[in-house]
Order: structure tokens, then C-alpha cells, then sequence
């Protein structure tokens, strides 16, 4: 799959990229893009992983990481989905859930 490219350091601040593994750090990856991410950024997230690898990181394994207009974006416009997840699991302003 290649290197994560420096330019997203931005956007994946809590780990220098070149600790970062393309495989096993997608979820992290996924989200961070999904969540804060510009259009370029985006344009390399869908290069590097399908449509349903992203999709999957985002449904079963949600981050509270997004903003409620992001949060619409990704669900509504980017992967229209018909039945939204929960977004107490995504959204920041909702209290945090534990188990």
C-alpha cells in the first residue's frame, strides 16, 4: 500500500506518520481523515483503501471524534446512508459512552 505522505501529519497529529502502519493503524487512519481532513486528504484516503474498507472502519468501530455537520457529511453525503449509526459513538458534543 506504500507510505503515508508527510502532508498528513496535520491531520494524524498524535503519531509521527512514520510510525504509523498503513494496515494496522487504518482505523485511527480512517477516522482522523473522515474527521479533520481536507479534500486532498480525502482523495488519498480513498486511493489507499476501498470504499468498503472505510465504510467499515466507520460503522464498527466508531471514534467520538466528529463534529455534528462532519459527522452528517460522512454519513449523509459521502457514504449515503440510508439508517444512521448512533451518533452518540461519533459526535463530540454527546457525553461520552463507556461499554
Amino acid at each position: 500500500m506504500g507510505q503515508i505522505p508527510r502532508n498528513l501529519q496535520g491531520v494524524l497529529w498524535s503519531v509521527d506518520v512514520k510510525n504509523l502502519d498503513i494496515e494496522s493503524d487504518k482505523n485511527y487512519i480512517i477516522h482522523q481523515i473522515l474527521a479533520y481532513g481536507t479534500w486532498k486528504n480525502l482523495k488519498w484516503l480513498f486511493k489507499t483503501y476501498s470504499e468498503s474498507q472505510i465504510k467499515i472502519a466507520f460503522l464498527k468501530y466508531p471514534s467520538k471524534d466528529y463534529r455534528p455537520v462532519v459527522f452528517n457529511f460522512v454519513t449523509k453525503i459521502l457514504f449515503g446512508l440510508k439508517q444512521l449509526p448512533d451518533e452518540r459513538y461519533y459526535v463530540t458534543t454527546y457525553p461520552r459512552i463507556i461499554g
